[in-house]
């Protein structure tokens, strides 16, 4: 009887590694359409397997779980491949010919970047670096709120700094701002003479200016790309805002009420149709966001990806909403990832000030306090949904306590190894001359067991959108790493040989500071050679 393959075959690693190597189920999805017993079925499937080269053997567990061990040289090859592979081990085409918009950070430049857009600069650059290694084609994407009442209120906290007038209502405070007023004011001559419209027309515009350029510099310095730095303005100026409301009122879902005009939401999920034209007739920030939504979409965008802060939650539903509205599949072309909570402890105690921006913890605290590659490693090893304290004590130490040292240390470890060999005139050898079956001992199974599982780790988290997942990962690898360094060991002491043993340690070494440095360019952290 011929029975078709399952779509999916979930083939893991078994945390017991005396079960094997890896474990399937997949006589259990075969058994109903062979009409057999699953264990049946698991004889047939494993007497077919013992045929292939590399099988050691296959045990059948329970009602027909098959466990699979494979010989050495098989597991072993797994250290060729990666190290002649290099940087580009782990990648994959999952994702190819789909084209990703990620717009990550995109707080209002009215002030530096605080904690949590700190958080989604780790994460969002990280996440579109594991996308492009999936094969997507990725813009990374800031959006620049340059327009609105936020941005007259910070001009009007500049103007009011300069002159040495108290700061407006709700306006924006800080050392920062003093210092953006004193400079605008040393760059522009006679601006304080000016009539006061045109002085806070000149503080909003030269502010905006000096914001964004802060912001790009903060953002460059953490190692956090844009591909494209979009302004909220040019929507208005461009009247892309007005063709927004007219092309969604041909999808036939604009009305208009009491004198304004609303996009229907509620059609799609949302808990209230939205305003997109007030009736005195000024646009809303909703309808900036559905032009904006058309606007990724027209630039060939597949999937558009809003990774929003804690305060967002509301945003969900109503940018589906506009997607639904403008004909597009949100459960496809539009995905809003919503990030929670940053605190920072020293000595146990939270830290919540900043001296320079006043009530909040900014980019240049964190990089200043930890560093980039800590702030980095630890704001992305913590799945996005959960809130996340950073203890800077722990962080600065360089202790197995603190993760990014642990993961860092591995890698600096391994390139001791090599350059102890060189200086030793010990080389791997080439290629042909690795003996891959030379590694058989339980820390070396495991080492090469955890290198096989980089490339789903990739893929996975890629499809997830969870960089914690590469982290993590990388936190086990080390591990193995470590403990296969204390129980093998890989040069020779004194007067003894360099043996092929030797040399096949030396490309697990290799192997394995490949896939470190490999996952640690991925989340944007440096792999040292030295510590």
């Amino acid at each position: 009887m011929t029975v078709a393959v399952p779509e999916t075959v979930t083939v893991e690693r078994p945390k017991n590694r005396d079960h094997g190597d890896y474990a399937t189920n997949v006589a259990l999805q075969l058994a109903k359409a062979a009409g057999k017993p699953p264990r049946q079925v698991a004889e047939l499937v494993a007497a077919r397997l013992r045929e292939l080269p590399g099988i050691a053997k296959i045990d059948i567990a329970g009602p027909g779980f098959m466990n699979v061990t494979l010989d050495a040289a098989t597991q072993g090859e797994l250290a060729r491949t990666i190290v002649t592979e290099g940087a580009h081990y782990g990648h994959g085409d999952a994702f190819a010919g789909l084209k990703i918009n990620l717009e990550f950070v995109s707080a209002n430049p009215t002030g530096p970047i605080h904690i949590g857009g700190v958080r989604w600069a780790a994460v969002g650059d990280s996440l579109a670096r594991i996308l492009r290694a999936a094969g997507a084609d990725v813009t990374s994407e800031y959006y620049i709120n340059d327009a609105g009442v936020q941005i007259s209120k910070f001009g009007m906290s500049l103007q009011a700094a300069a002159n040495g007038r108290p700061v407006p209502e709700d306006g924006y405070v800080g050392e920062y701002i003093n210092g953006i007023a004193a400079e605008i004011v040393e760059a522009n001559p006679g601006i304080l003479d000016l009539a006061e419209d045109e002085q806070l027309l000149k503080f909003r515009t030269e502010g905006l200016r000096l914001m964004v350029a802060e912001i790009q510099r903060s953002m460059a310095e953490f190692g956090a790309h844009f591909d494209v730095w979009f302004s909220e303005k040019s929507l208005h100026d461009s009247g892309a805002v007005e063709k927004a409301v007219d092309r969604l009122r041909e999808q036939g879902h604009v009305f208009d009420k009491d004198g304004a005009v609303w996009l229907r939401t509620t059609d799609f999920g949302d808990d209230k149709d939205r305003v997109l034209i007030k009736a005195d007739g000024d646009t809303t920030y909703f309808a900036s966001d559905a032009a904006y939504y058309l606007n990724k979409r027209d630039r060939g965008n597949d999937v558009t990806v809003y990774m929003l802060g804690a305060d967002h939650h509301g945003y969900v539903n109503r940018l589906k909403a506009i997607a639904a509205c403008a004909g597009d599949d949100p459960s496809r072309n539009i995905e809003v990832l919503i990030g929670q909570f940053v605190k920072m402890l020293k000595d146990g105690e939270e830290v919540r000030m900043s001296k320079r921006a006043g009530n909040i913890i900014t980019i240049d605290d964190v990089v200043d306090w930890i560093g980039v590659d800590a702030a980095r490693y630890s704001l992305a090893r913590v799945p996005t949904d959960s809130t996340l304290t950073l203890d800077i004590d722990v962080l600065t130490s360089q202790s197995n306590e603190n993760p990014v040292f642990y993961v860092q240390y591995a890698h600096a470890r391994m390139s001791s190894v090599a350059r102890n060999a060189a200086d030793l005139g010990i080389d791997k050898g080439a290629a042909e001359d690795f003996k891959p079956e030379l590694l058989a001992t339980e820390w070396e199974n495991q080492l090469l067991g955890r290198l096989g599982e980089f490339p789903g780790v990739l893929a996975t988290a890629g499809e997830l959108r969870e960089p914690h997942r590469v982290a993590r990962y990388l936190e086990e690898l080390a591990r193995d790493y470590h403990r296969f360094y204390d129980n093998c060991r890989i040069l020779p002491r004194g007067d003894e040989e360099v043996t092929d043993l030797t040399r096949a340690r030396l490309w697990l070494a290799e192997a394995t500071r490949t896939v470190i440095a490999n996952g640690l360019g991925l989340l944007g952290v440096t792999a040292p050679e030295r510590m």
